[in-house]
């Protein structure tokens, strides 16, 4: 009897080896962040796999456009058949997410991604329903304390990218000065914002800095619509920065009311999530963007081959997750192309951090200590000390951003916290 058990197990492990060659191992990219990474329990053969796509609106939101355009490069990239990805568009932040996710769930999907940050507490009760789904999430914050080991955030650098778009916003501040237009004390920018949060403010901010690395002299005016996209709030509120005297006009709003009203009033603009040169030819500057690819197709990856998947992602410029659009050369300053490529370099080296605390005062003093909200609770209580070696360190202990430091030199018209 012994060795009748003896010959099933080996004839058992075999089959499992043999189980386990069918699998099509891929190359995994490596996570760009030190946090705490926890196991998918097992690989999913690559014809077997199906992928959910959450996504709060559809194509006409530049925001949800550029994960619907990634989540399809991917695709492209992995060979994985259209019926192999399933994406759901105009999902908003309530039980409608839940139902979703429980929906693709219900389809078969191995891995259900969310592109809001408003989804996450929705997924987050549906991830603990299905412990061998891998749920992921962008800009969230919860992953690193939830405790769940099948769910993940993940987001990447931007604020390298507005940094950059910000050098090629003051360059064209110091043409249109050295043209006459205006004075060096009237290079004042408007900034149209959605919501007063950290993810906006850390974008601003980033945006003002690299603008006042080349033009010392720029100020900045933010007023916020209450809303990721809507259409007539961002015009409105380009309009208003427009009429304060504002000379160029940069947002963190999905829709192309506010690069409509500067081609329309003629004013300088640097836009987000994509190119808007069709639109504004005569205004459109530069634009900056996260790359979701490379997030896609390493998380693909680690379901396929059951490896390890981080629990705060961060992409950077070295991994082609934050990127910039081709620089409109009709409009751009000259030499802004060098500029930018200069402190990318500088940037991917450490040679250069976009929040040097040697760059910016708070109410006139400089700032050597920070406490940030990390590990959000519901009253934001700051937890983490956040300055390092003389720098704000932003997405190092998440990667949802938590800078929300005011600055001299911005001034907030409004607020709006939803």
């Amino acid at each position: 009897m012994k060795k009748v058990i003896a010959v099933l197990l080996a004839v058992a492990m075999l089959l499992a080896f043999a189980a386990c060659g069918d699998k099509k191992p891929l190359d995994s990219a490596e996570p760009t962040t030190g946090a705490a990474e926890t196991p998918v329990a097992a690989g999913v053969a690559l014809e077997d796999l199906k992928v959910g796509f959450i996504f709060l609106h559809d194509e006409n939101s530049t925001y949800d456009l550029n994960f619907i355009n990634a989540a399809k490069a991917a695709a492209a990239q992995l060979g994985l058949s259209d019926d192999q990805i399933i994406l759901k568009t105009n999902i908003n932040e309530d039980q409608a997410c839940y139902d979703t996710a429980e929906d693709l769930v219900d389809q078969g999907c191995n891995i259900i991604f969310a592109d809001s940050f408003g989804h996450e507490d929705f997924l987050i009760e549906s991830a603990k329903n299905h412990p061998d789904v891998v749920y992921a999430h962008a800009t969230g914050t919860k992953a690193h304390t939830e405790g769940l080991d099948n769910f993940h955030n993940a987001f990447a650098s931007i604020y390298e990218g507005r940094y950059l778009a910000g050098i090629a916003a003051g360059l064209k501040l110091n043409e249109m000065i050295d043209a006459g237009e205006f004075t060096a004390d009237e290079a004042k920018i408007g900034y149209v914002g959605a919501f007063t949060y950290a993810e906006v403010m850390s974008g601003y901010t980033s945006f003002f800095l690299g603008v006042r690395s080349v033009c010392p002299t720029a100020t900045m005016e933010v007023t916020f619509t209450g809303s990721w996209y809507d259409e007539t709030a961002e015009k409105e509120g380009a309009n208003k920065l427009i009429a304060d005297g504002c000379k160029l006009i940069s947002q963190h709003a999905d829709s192309m009311g506010a690069p409509t009203a500067c081609e329309t009033a003629g004013v300088p603009n640097v836009s987000y999530n994509g190119s808007t040169i069709a639109a504004c030819p005569n205004t459109f500057i530069v634009s900056s963007r996260i790359d979701w690819t490379p997030y896609f197709v390493y998380l693909i990856n680690s379901v396929v081959n059951g490896t390890e998947i981080d629990k705060d992602w961060t992409g950077d410029l070295a991994t082609g997750s934050v990127v910039l659009t081709d620089i409109n050369e009709a409009v751009a300053a000259p030499g802004t192309a060098e500029a930018i490529e200069a402190a990318k370099a500088k940037l991917e080296s450490g040679e250069l951090h976009v929040f040097d605390t040697a760059t910016f005062t708070v109410n006139g003093e400089a700032i050597d200590s920070y406490l940030a909200d990390v590990d959000t609770d519901a009253d934001y209580t700051p937890d983490t000390e956040v300055i390092t070696d003389g720098y704000f360190n932003e997405s190092a202990f998440r990667s949802a951003p938590y800078f929300d430091v005011e600055i001299d030199g911005i001034t907030l018209l409004d607020r709006n916290y939803g």
